[in-house]
């Protein structure tokens, strides 16, 4: 898990024939596409005529990402590479072009892991229970069409594994109904790729949590990610413009390191492959504030200080980083710290923050009445020892 924890932060990108139509990646379920509208709809028009990987990869780096994942396939079972096991597929419908090849390198080439995501589901297949429903299936039609399900899934799982050299992350999603025979599946994975690592949503042997949509840290002592969105979708919405800010894309890297898990935070490009310009600009943005601070996020460790009203408290090593959203004026107050303080500085810069400290109460004095940094000052705590709190959050509610 050593890159994994290292990196922290992740690129998620929704790219499909769904793309098309504008309207996020379950167009086809939402409005009752049959295949065939969907192919003439959404699959013949999606040429991706401008699709640029590097540029793509350019982006997670200035944005600070160490990682991506791209949807290799979907819900709708349009696969975007090069499979012997159906037609349904991007070199021979659309763009008649490999476009997992091209990802794989471009991202490789710039130094960055490369992840896959597989949806199990698969919508159009003729053994998958069906395409419409409201509700995820339940069951399988009879156990005959889930072992030729399962044997075709399986089967493209090892295309990807395979084809294109080293695979570092398999992302899984869509793993319903059961069974899948997701063990059999992920252990030959796992010697096709030993290196490997794989999301805990198609069974055993996995290697990290995933949540969706929502920061749920795992247990202690288990690596976890949140995926999120940028705005309310995760495959392109023309129409979706609830777009989050640079400062609540820090706030949410700043909640899922402070429990040492990753933030993998998704992109929908359009259908021609270029990423819409509100999420370059907040990635790029929040990237400038990372490159400034970027000290507390790789190996940070689970944080013992909770709740309070001004931001968060990340830690690694010796050191406690006080993340400063909303101000509190000349003097910052920040008690449960078990350890002796040696020196406060600003993480950005380094210059020296006077600083008194009490017990277990340290104050920072003399901070500008605007903070310096309008997404997030951050300023660090070096300390005697491993950071420890003297009281100890057991329960939702603040410690009395």
């Amino acid at each position: 898990m050593t890159w994994f924890n290292q990196a922290r932060y992740g690129l998620f990108i929704h790219w499909g024939a769904y793309s098309v139509a504008g309207r996020g990646e379950w167009v086809a379920n939402r409005e009752l596409h049959s295949k065939e509208d969907y192919i003439r709809d959404c699959v013949v028009p999606f040429t991706a005529g401008r699709y640029d990987p590097r540029e793509w990869a350019r982006l997670a780096k200035d944005a600070g990402m160490g990682y991506a994942v791209l949807t290799t396939r979907h819900h709708d079972g349009f696969c975007l590479w090069d499979t012997d096991t159906t037609d349904f597929k991007a070199t021979a419908l659309g763009p008649k072009r490999d476009l997992v090849r091209d990802y794989v390198a471009a991202f490789r080439a710039a130094g960055l892991k490369v992840g896959l995501y597989y949806s199990v589901a698969d919508w159009f297949h003729p053994d998958y229970p069906g395409a419409h429903r409201r509700d995820w299936p339940d069951r399988w039609p009879d156990e005959a069409a889930r072992q030729r399900f399962v044997k075709f899934y399986h089967a493209q799982l090892e295309e990807l594994m395979t084809r294109y050299g080293k695979i570092d992350l398999l992302w899984y999603d869509g793993c319903i109904p059961s069974p899948t025979d997701g063990t059999v599946i992920n252990t030959r994975i796992k010697q096709l790729q030993p290196h490997i690592l794989i999301n805990d949503r198609n069974g055993d042997p996995h290697d990290f949590h995933s949540c969706e949509q929502a920061i749920k840290p795992a247990a202690p002592g288990h690596d976890w990610e949140a995926c999120m969105t940028l705005n309310e979708n995760w495959g392109y919405h023309a129409g979706d413009t609830n777009w989050k800010t640079p400062r609540q894309v820090v706030r949410m890297l700043l909640e899922t390191s402070c429990s040492a898990g990753n933030l993998l935070l998704n992109v929908g490009p359009k259908p021609d492959g270029t990423i819409p310009e509100e999420s370059v600009r907040i990635l790029r943005e929040s990237g400038d504030w990372l490159r400034r601070n970027r000290e507390f996020l790789e190996n940070s460790g689970r944080s013992p200080f909770t709740w309070n009203n001004w931001g968060r408290i990340t830690t690694k090593g010796d050191r406690i980083y006080l993340h400063v959203i909303n101000g509190t004026g000349p003097r910052l107050r920040v008690s449960d710290i078990a350890n002796r303080v040696l020196r406060a500085f600003r993480l950005d810069g380094s210059a020296p923050v006077r600083f008194d400290q009490q017990g277990d109460l340290v104050t920072l004095h003399d901070l500008p009445a605007s903070l310096p940094d309008p997404i997030c000052t951050t300023f660090v705590l070096e300390v005697e020892g491993q950071p420890a709190t003297t009281r100890a959050q057991t329960s939702f509610w603040i410690p009395g």
